[in-house]
């Protein structure tokens, strides 16, 4: 079964009479060369078993069912359940699990459905879970990668290089676990129903150790976040309001005290950067 075929999707769904649902963001990919593409950027292989988020109808998941030890995938919308139990048959190393990827517990669902095989994700994600998964995913560490479609301009964000005008602090939260890749965009007319952006698959591969190394991860964090509170306004003034009792010349003092200009903006800082303001700060 031609799971992009048009004519095949028509009948599959209308025989199950599933309806679209915007608010779960359901777009499924109608070029066979895609889902190809998306698999084979994963990397996975027997070794592995792929989480995948979202399966739809399963063009993603069966070529991921073609490569990798198994497949588990996690579907939110019931009815596409018997859709699935038809286009999934084939596959003996297909599992589905009904479910909203960000209530269970995925640390439990690896270890209990991957046992023996490197943990990875490569998934199709809805536009509007994107940097919620992304983080529980992040925050999940055996995964060891995770590939995933979006829409081209947050994966632009999230590889922009740091200390560039295009990332921000959700990006150098991602980048600090993981190294990130731009592969390839994915035209709208590559899906049914057509969305009215570009999408683009990012891949990203979790680093032995963080890009830093921070003395303290969560005021870390905080720092980096506070200095995107008022991203048009300087460094000092958007952490004067993120940071209680921090005064704004003990702010300056420490960011003159790393070798960076008292004018500049969060935007313009690295890792590094933000590594040694952050311990700066702590010693204040």
């Amino acid at each position: 079964m031609n799971l992009c075929d048009y004519n095949t999707i028509r009948d599959l769904l209308g025989r199950h009479g599933f309806h679209f649902s915007k608010s779960m963001g359901q777009n499924f990919l109608i070029d066979p060369a895609v889902p190809a593409d998306i698999a084979a950027s994963s990397q996975a292989d027997t070794g592995c078993g792929v989480l995948e988020i979202g399966p739809g109808i399963g063009p993603l998941t069966a070529e991921l069912a073609q490569r990798a030890g198994k497949v588990v995938s996690v579907e939110l919308d019931k009815s596409l359940l018997p859709v699935l139990a038809e286009t999934m048959a084939p596959y003996p190393n297909v599992e589905i699990v009904p479910g909203d990827v960000m209530k269970l517990d995925l640390t439990a669902l690896a270890a209990e459905k991957f046992q023996g095989l490197h943990p990875i994700v490569c998934a199709n994600l809805p536009y509007n879970i994107t940097t919620p998964v992304l983080t529980k995913l992040v925050e999940t560490p055996c995964f060891e990668s995770v590939t995933v479609l979006i829409q081209k301009e947050v994966a632009q964000r999230l590889s922009a290089p740091q200390g560039s005008s295009d990332g921000g602090s959700f990006s150098l939260f991602l980048q600090y676990h993981m190294e990130t890749e731009y592969l390839f965009d994915v035209p709208p007319e590559k899906f049914l129903p057509a969305p009215k952006v570009t999408s683009a698959v990012l891949r990203c591969v979790r680093r032995e150790k963080p890009a830093v190394e921070v003395a303290d991860e969560a005021f870390f964090f905080k720092v980096v976040r506070g200095a995107f509170l008022l991203r048009r306004k300087t460094l000092v003034n958007s952490l004067s309001s993120a940071l209680s009792g921090y005064g704004k010349e003990d702010i300056r003092e420490a960011i003159v005290s790393c070798g960076l200009s008292p004018e500049v903006r969060g935007e313009q800082l690295t890792l590094a950067d933000f590594a040694r303001l952050a311990d700066a700060l702590r010693d204040r």
